[in-house]
């Protein structure tokens, strides 16, 4: 939904205007600021990493706000608050909005305030010629006005050139010289001073012109900022930039077509026709400039920076001053650019000799035919009024001799047209526009290699030839061997190219193939407009133009050839009155009569149309299945990696071209699978195989339908699979409770897609649960328990594990911080009991209230009562903490009664073994005064625990690694060491969904510490693949048999330390699956450093940077590790999967400093507990 829009028209008071996620703060005008985009309801800041031209450029559009004029870093408008929401834009200059760009982690904070950036956009335009000379417009509000002749003058002229970057002004135009604008002419007078930055800042007064219209409309002509000289015209010759009031030259270094492309557009001087260098040396203002090709000026293109120096390689241009308009950049209407303006040509005025020369300086070959009567439509403007008088030779049509042309009656219905032979071609498909490809070159017709060719280059090819999309890009010499030279190889276009010849390849003539790889394209002569690639406004290449067609004349086995001929897939809907908005030009005079079984619409039979009275009201529209992604490789049909149906394959798409609007659409409108959860690059899913998808979605998030999004070419060419995206979307669309007494308790079961399935209980703990009842109406959770209960589930068992934190409204709002890497099966079904269920007030029914130290209360003759502590023991505390799936005891305590005079009761007299499921199972208790006695308090692990509560490993501060422990006959004892081995501790881990096991050290390192009362078990014999350590052979000590010298330990791949590699300071390490490796720093705050300095005991607080690797071979374990204040352990905080990452070893390994360093001890060579609770470490 749009943020509402306040406009204050008051010159001295700050305006704020935002459209919708992004706006400019605290420049004095809603076009000038710091920038700010709104990202999750939150308004935050932009760091000015990289920042550049092109980023404001974008700004600048998504805001209305004209061209960017200037890329403010270091805070210049201020310093923002709250969260930094945007590192690094990397913007290519094209997206319609800041979100559109390839923008890496949205709240990675690695910068502070003092970097924000900001923009400037020009509030003002000049429309007509060139970026520097055209129709004077203003931005007013939210529109943009013409100004009247007689309300402006030469100081408001000074400031609009100073505004643009355009030197200072020329000559200021009345009459409408640059033709008549549309809408508004303003009315208002401008009273600028002259030395005013922005027009913007010029004082205003009621114009008293009142009849002005836009006959009156001013033009402005200033001295541009870039020009061509020494080239015999204007638009040929040495790069010159006007910057800082000098005119100096620009550096050849990297100086290409792209480049060349730009300043001639810049110029209003057409198509670039050669790039060339020339020598100097001369004073240069610019080096490494490098455009992307669609920038509106060269000083929007990136470059080394605006440093005066010396340069001995010049840039130079030669821009083509004629063009051909209406088929292709080959074939078209003669326009030659006179003065300022495009005019046409007389077909009485042009000879074979003139088309010679047009052709050569296109790069077109030879010509084919002159064809007059205005063979490709009738032009606009004026026809000029010159007769060429080439000989043929010339390089340029500007070389040309001319004379007065003496057809004085010559129209527009006399504009002469041209078709040159190309300079590349499709042969032996068909038509022009399928087959092998061959470009001219010197005079010779020859192939193209198929090496790295891909719908990049083939969409190229397309264009130039005006043939619609590119379907295909076909290699093996598809279309037969072609004979010759074979020209090009290994070519790598970019979107921006309008002709092959200016992609990159390995050299004219240079090769390493034959012609069996001779490439080949297919392009398609129907398109869908207003959508995306499978989807949008029928359009049909009818002659040289793109015609719509009649809702009426087209029906479901069109549609089936359009999706087709797209490689679309198969049909999905028809769409007609104007679905995807009114097209322009003609609607198709005939109907298509497709049988449905053809490969391309051009071989379909046509008929005369009988709909005479069709307009584009009823302009037909198309979507195919070929918009469906998919997602693949994760734990169910929710999560994994993004793929796009392409022509019946699926292909991974690029994380570069992949963002939180199109994860909203992938995630709840085209997979039914409810809200994004998390955006994942780096092939977090798995790496695919075979071609990428070569496409950018651009949805707003809105969107009903995905083939309603935007899409645009990939601007990432050298994505590889190591990028493919991943996306989990939070996926289950309805919860329930199964098995129990009524619909507040049971075994959870949710629902993905149509499938229900259970919930493992290593991913589920007390948070998750409080949120599933308070989903379900059902209250709070009062208990967390296992298969034993509501007995085991059937079909799938999901392994998201929820990090909520409790308050949430629904377990879509819970992160999902990654999915269980351990087996888990329907004997580990979680099970809920909610505060609203008949089963909370049962007898023995028990609760935790506080914090992390729990009070007790136990449900016990209908009321809930406190536990005396004389009664109790750790078996007693051991049952409570199974009954709550809160893992095992950690601590207990007591608490004397704060009020002696309290008269309810408490609860005495339970008698457990320890063993026991529930409360109720011990033998009875009663109830006695609770007055001046000493109630207990517990605290439990906080891990659901109750497969494997039997057996646990302890003195290492993990679960997963130290001396085995059993419970039998109502105590923990140790394990004999004799018989001992490897099978038997894979036994141990898979019941303590530890992973696998790394090794059976004996004796127990001395680490673990030796064990204390009894010694259990003896020759203990598995087999290795039992479930559980009690279905294998063993033998019962006897006493005096065993001694605690020969206790077993274990250590398990799930076992997992932390360190600090200088003490209390230093990289950070974990221990995992029997290996130290790197945590990295990205995605990670202070709140995290917080943690890690409380868990080490080196003080309460710490901050972190980034480091390099201690081990360089060392694996990187972690990476956007994202602690949250309520997480009291790292291995609490939601992370990227173990070894998912994006991280280098020279510059990302994170660092942490604790600040108050309460330990100068050397932490390397300790083990510290990584309990929930911080112990000390010990040696």
């Amino acid at each position: 939904m749009d943020i509402p829009v306040l406009l204050i028209f008051l010159l001295t008071t700050v305006t704020l205007v935002t459209s919708g996620s992004v706006r400019l703060v605290d420049g004095g005008s809603r076009c000038a600021g710091r920038v700010e985009v709104l990202h999750r309801g939150q308004w935050g800041t932009v760091c000015d990493d990289y920042w550049d031209m092109r980023d404001a450029a974008v700004v600048c559009r998504e805001l209305g706000c004209g061209e960017a004029i200037d890329a403010p870093r270091r805070a210049r408008f201020g310093s923002g608050s709250g969260p930094i929401w945007v590192e690094y834009a990397n913007c290519a200059g094209s997206e319609s909005s800041l979100k559109n760009c390839r923008s890496y982690d949205w709240g990675r904070q690695r910068c502070n305030h003092d970097e924000d950036a900001g923009a400037v956009c020009a509030e003002v335009r000049l429309v007509g010629r060139s970026h520097c000379s055209g129709r004077v417009e203003v931005l007013h509000g939210e529109s943009w006005v013409t100004v009247c002749d007689a309300d402006f003058n030469q100081q408001g002229a000074e400031v609009v050139c100073r505004e643009l970057g355009c030197g200072s002004p020329v000559e200021v135009l009345g009459a409408a010289a640059f033709g008549r604008g549309k809408g508004q002419v303003w009315s208002e007078e401008l009273q600028c001073r002259g030395n005013e930055s922005q027009i913007h800042f010029c004082p205003k007064s009621s114009s008293l012109k009142h009849n002005c219209s836009h006959d009156n409309d001013v033009g402005l002509v200033c001295a541009d900022s870039v020009r061509l000289v020494d080239g015999g015209h204007r638009c040929a010759g040495r790069v010159e930039v006007f910057y800082n009031r000098t005119w100096r030259s620009v550096c050849g270094n990297n100086w290409d077509i792209r480049d060349a492309a730009v300043v001639c557009r810049e110029l209003g001087c057409g198509e670039a026709v050669f790039k060339n260098v020339q020598f100097g040396p001369r004073s240069a203002w610019m080096d490494h400039v490098n455009c992307s090709g669609s920038e509106s000026s060269v000083k929007h293109c990136r470059s080394a920076g605006w440093v005066e120096q010396i340069c001995n390689r010049l840039a130079g241009v030669i821009c083509s001053g004629v063009r051909l308009v209406g088929r292709s950049r080959c074939s078209g209407r003669v326009e030659v650019l006179h003065g300022e303006s495009w005019v046409t040509v007389c077909d009485a005025d042009f000879d074979q000799q003139g088309a010679e020369v047009v052709c050569r300086e296109l790069g077109c070959g030879s010509p084919v035919e002159v064809l007059g009567a205005a063979a490709f439509g009738r032009g606009e403007g004026q026809v000029w009024s010159e007769e060429l008088q080439c000989r043929g030779n010339e390089s340029q049509i500007h070389f040309c001799p001319k004379s007065s042309s003496l057809k004085h009656n010559c129209s527009h219905d006399n504009d002469v047209g041209l078709a040159c032979s190309e300079s590349v071609r499709l042969v032996d498909g068909g038509s022009r526009c399928a087959g092998r490809v061959e470009v001219l070159h010197k005079g010779q017709w020859g192939t193209v290699c198929d090496d790295n060719w891909d719908m990049i280059d083939a969409a190229v090819v397309c264009r130039e030839l005006g043939c619609g999309e590119a379907v295909g890009a076909l290699s093996g010499a598809y279309f037969g061997s072609g004979s010759g030279p074979i020209w090009m190889d290994n070519v790598e276009c970019r979107e921006s190219e309008s002709i092959l010849k200016n992609c990159k390849s390995a050299g004219w003539g240079k090769h390493n193939c034959n012609h069996p790889k001779d490439a080949g394209v297919i392009c398609s002569r129907v398109r869908l407009v207003g959508g995306s690639h499978c989807s949008g406004r029928v359009e049909v290449l009818h002659g040289e133009s793109w015609v719509t067609v009649c809702d009426a004349d087209f029906n479901q086995q069109d549609g089936e050839v359009v999706c087709r001929d797209l490689g679309c897939g198969s049909l999905v809907e028809v769409l007609g009155a104007a679905a995807f908005g009114r097209g322009e030009g003609q609607v198709w005079s005939e109907e298509l009569q497709c049988r449905g079984n053809e490969s391309q619409i051009h071989f379909c039979p046509k008929s005369s149309s009988l709909k005479h009275n069709c307009s584009h009201d009823n302009d037909v529209g198309l979507a195919c299945s070929g918009d469906k992604r998919r997602l693949v490789g994760g734990p169910h049909a929710c999560s994994g990696r993004v793929e796009k149906l392409h022509r019946n394959s699926w292909l991974p798409v690029c994380d570069a071209d992949f963002n939180q609007q199109d994860a909203e659409v992938v995630c709840s409108w085209e997979l039914g699978c409810g809200s994004p959860v998390e955006v994942l690059g780096a092939a977090a899913f798995g790496r695919a195989e075979g071609q990428m998808w070569s496409e950018e979605l651009q949805c707003r998030g809105n969107e009903s339908h995905m083939y309603l999004c935007q899409t645009s070419p990939s601007l990432k060419p050298n994505c590889s699979h190591n990028k493919d995206v991943g996306l989990r979307c939070s996926g289950h669309t309805q919860a329930r409770l199964m098995n129990g007494s009524d619909s507040c308790s049971g075994r959870v079961e949710l629902q993905y897609l149509s499938e229900w399935g259970t919930v493992c209980d290593v991913s589920w703990d007390m948070r998750a649960a409080s949120v599933l009842c308070a989903q379900l109406k059902c209250g709070s959770s009062v208990a967390v328990l296992g298969s034993d209960w509501f007995g085991e589930g059937s079909g799938r068992i999901w392994a998201d594990v929820f990090d909520c934190q409790g308050n949430e409204t629904h377990l879509l709002k819970c992160p999902i911080s990654s999915w269980s890497r351990t087996a888990c099966s329907h004997k580990q079904d979680a099970g809920v009991i909610c505060s609203g269920s008949s089963l909370a007030s049962h007898e023995g029914g028990v609760r935790l209230s506080g914090g992390m130290e729990c009070e007790v209360e136990v449900f016990f003759r209908q009321d809930w009562r406190r536990v005396l502590l004389d009664s109790w023991s750790e078996s007693e505390v051991s049952v409570v903490c199974r009954q709550l799936g809160c893992g095992s005891v950690l601590n207990i305590s007591s608490s004397s009664s704060s009020s002696p005079e309290h008269s309810y009761m408490c609860v005495s007299g339970f008698n457990c073994s320890g063993s026991e499921a529930h409360l109720r199972n011990c033998s009875s208790s009663q109830a006695v005064n609770c007055s001046s006695t000493e109630q207990i308090y517990i605290t439990c692990s906080g891990t659901s625990n109750t497969v494997h509560s039997s057996i646990r490993l302890v003195g290492s501060g993990g679960d997963c690694a130290g001396r085995l422990e059993v419970f039998h006959s109502g105590s923990w004892g140790t394990v004999s060491d004799e018989l001992w081995d490897i099978e038997d501790a894979q036994v141990v881990c898979r019941q303590l969904q530890c992973g696998v096991a790394l090794s059976a050290p004996v004796p127990v390192p001395a680490r673990f510490g030796s064990g204390t009362g009894p010694i259990w078990l003896n020759e203990v014999e598995c087999e290795g693949n039992e479930a559980s350590l009690w279905n294998c052979r063993y033998q019962l000590c006897g006493e005096d048999e065993c001694g605690h010298k020969d206790d077993v330990g274990v250590v398990c791949s799930e076992y997992k330390e932390i360190r600090l590699t200088e003490g209390c300071e230093g990289n950070l390490e974990v221990f995992y699956n029997g290996t130290w490796g790197n945590v990295c720093v990205n995605g990670m705050t202070d709140e995290t450093a917080k943690l890690i300095c409380r868990e080490l005991n080196c003080g309460r607080t710490g901050s972190e940077s980034w480091s390099k690797a201690r081990v360089e071979s060392a694996p990187n374990w972690l990476d956007n590790v994202k602690c949250r204040k309520h997480d009291s352990t790292l291995w609490h905080c939601p992370s990227s999967s173990w070894g998912e990452n994006r991280c280098d070893n020279r510059n990302e390994v994170a660092c942490i400093t604790s600040s108050e360093n309460g330990n100068t001890l050397d932490l390397t060579n300790w083990l510290c507990d990584s309990s929930p609770h911080e112990r000390p470490c010990s040696s």
